[in-house]
């Protein structure tokens, strides 16, 4: 897979397959963790229907990783996006945080789109 982000080589190259979209539920989320020497990429995929939506992992507030130890990106009604490290909420549609410790800011986009059965970089 050729990679085109000199500032990180390690985000996968627009086109790249992240897997079918069936292996997400709907709705549902899933992590990517992409690795290229020292670098490291991680992004994760919101699907509702035939709609995802992708952003990058990591807490605007923190920096760490949104999932917790179960992996989970998703509140319990599968409405918001969660950060577990301090429970932080974040509107799908957009990133933007609606309940947490900071005021206008949200999850920094990762561009996805469903191309035929797969969930392609976009």
């Amino acid at each position: 897979m050729s990679r085109t982000d000199p500032a990180n080589p390690a985000r996968p190259a627009v086109g790249a397959v992240l897997c079918p979209l069936d292996e997400i539920a709907s709705p549902g989320a899933r992590g990517f963790r992409f690795r290229a020497g020292d670098a490291v990429f991680a992004g994760f995929v919101v699907r509702r229907g035939e709609t995802v939506v992708g952003y990058i992992d990591s807490c605007p507030h923190a920096g760490w990783p949104l999932a917790g130890p179960n992996g989970r990106f998703l509140t319990r009604e599968n409405d918001l996006i969660l950060c577990a490290g301090h429970a932080a909420l974040f509107r799908i549609d957009d990133g933007a945080m609606v309940a947490g410790p900071c005021q206008d800011v949200a999850l920094t986009p990762w561009p996805v789109r469903v191309e035929g059965s797969h969930i392609v970089v976009g």
